[in-house]
């Protein structure tokens, strides 16, 4: 299954929600209409999926199997755009108080 089959069956399983069936309407049409889809979009389709209970109904519907088949793809170009944050600390603002990164040694 490609992200648009993905899309459409997201449109079409959320029909009992609004703002779900929202968010795949523009992620679909957008496919349709061969125009990128931002990864905030996609996040924002699964997230809005995830809390109305429409991933779990499409797990319960269609096995683990199909749930993977249509939420991956999703989840892959997420995955592919989406920026990954640094969680390591920052470098202080002045070298010379790192001792790996300063000029010199410092005495013992």
């Amino acid at each position: 299954m490609d992200i648009k089959d993905a899309t459409l069956v997201m449109l079409s399983e959320s029909a009992d929600h609004p703002a779900v069936a929202s968010l795949a309407q523009s992620a679909y049409q957008r496919l349709m209409n061969d125009q990128p889809v931002d990864y905030r979009l996609l996040d924002e389709l699964i997230g809005e999926a995830s809390g109305k209970g429409v991933l779990r109904a499409l797990h319960a519907k269609y096995g683990p199997l199909g749930h993977e088949a249509i939420i991956g793809p999703i989840l892959t170009e997420i995955g592919r755009q989406k920026p990954i944050r640094s969680t390591g600390q920052p470098a202080p603002a002045d070298p010379e108080a790192d001792p790996l990164r300063a000029s010199t040694w410092p005495p013992r």
